[in-house]
């Protein structure tokens, strides 16, 4: 289909008009966060202030919160990757009786928002002595990822080829070595990019640590960084600073997957 010059022209107007919109809040946080502490400094001379960084990490315990974290997002992409896998393989694949049923039960962990369970969960977490701790942040954030990673890994399988999985059961292989050993490998793009989704959300999960730890013993990066805000409402470029800390394991995560993520996502976008 040809497109015309006056189309083409259009489309990237509206592209570079939304690509402004995104990054220009990222760019003015960027920007404060090299900026100098005060108008005193400022005064003095320009430059690059990379001291806010190391000002930020101090002041504001990130180390603390960004270990906090890191443990949380690994203990809930290995729990709910692992189950979404077997799950979606169990609904993609097999065919038993009520996996309709079931899996409209998983579906309700997409379709509930978090505000309308916290309560609840909170009092039976306490009841089993596990608030405060990181089973009792990361338990809740690994059920919620299942939810949706079943629902993504079924889509995979569903669209996987019946004739490779045939030609494995004719040869002698179990349900187990056909996951493990064939769909697993073909499937990398689709499970790499249910990771960085996962570990996102994880990362950036406000509510559940807020209140699954009310003492603040297992306290992580975003909800340490609202707290170095309500602490710090006048020091601009520490804040700015300490959002660009929290943002940048996020950051670096999806340059590392960036490629196999737009594979999963264009391979989940074509397959039928």
């Amino acid at each position: 289909m040809k497109v015309s010059a006056l189309e083409r022209a259009t489309n990237y107007v509206v592209l570079i008009f939304f690509a402004l919109v995104v990054l220009g809040p990222i760019g003015v946080i960027v920007s404060l966060a090299f900026g100098p502490q005060s108008a005193s400094v400022a005064r003095e001379g320009g430059g690059i202030h990379w001291e806010n960084f190391a000002d930020a990490w101090v002041i504001g315990r990130f180390s603390e919160y960004m270990a906090s974290s890191v443990i949380v997002a690994v203990i809930v992409v290995v729990i709910a990757v692992t189950c979404s896998v077997l799950a979606g393989y169990a609904f993609g694949v097999m065919r038993f009786r009520g996996s309709g049923i079931l899996f409209a039960l998983f579906l309700l962990g997409i379709m509930v928002p978090t505000e309308a369970f916290i309560v609840p969960l909170y009092f039976d977490m306490r009841s089993v002595g596990l608030t405060n701790t990181v089973w009792g942040v990361a338990l809740p954030q690994a059920a919620m990822s299942i939810a949706f990673g079943t629902y993504w890994m079924r889509a995979y399988f569903r669209s996987s080829s019946l004739a490779i999985i045939e030609a494995a059961r004719l040869d002698g292989a179990g349900s187990f070595r056909i996951l493990c050993q064939i769909l697993v490998p073909m499937g990398r793009p689709a499970i790499l990019t249910l990771v960085l989704l996962t570990f996102m959300w994880t990362w950036n999960e406000f509510l559940i640590p807020l209140v699954m730890s009310p003492s603040g013993a297992v306290r992580t990066a975003p909800l340490g960084l609202a707290f170095f805000q309500g602490q710090y409402t006048q020091g601009t470029a520490l804040l700015a600073a300490g959002a660009v800390l929290v943002a940048l394991p996020v950051v670096v995560v999806y340059i590392f997957l960036q490629r196999h993520f737009i594979s999963g996502v264009i391979e989940g976008a074509v397959r039928e």
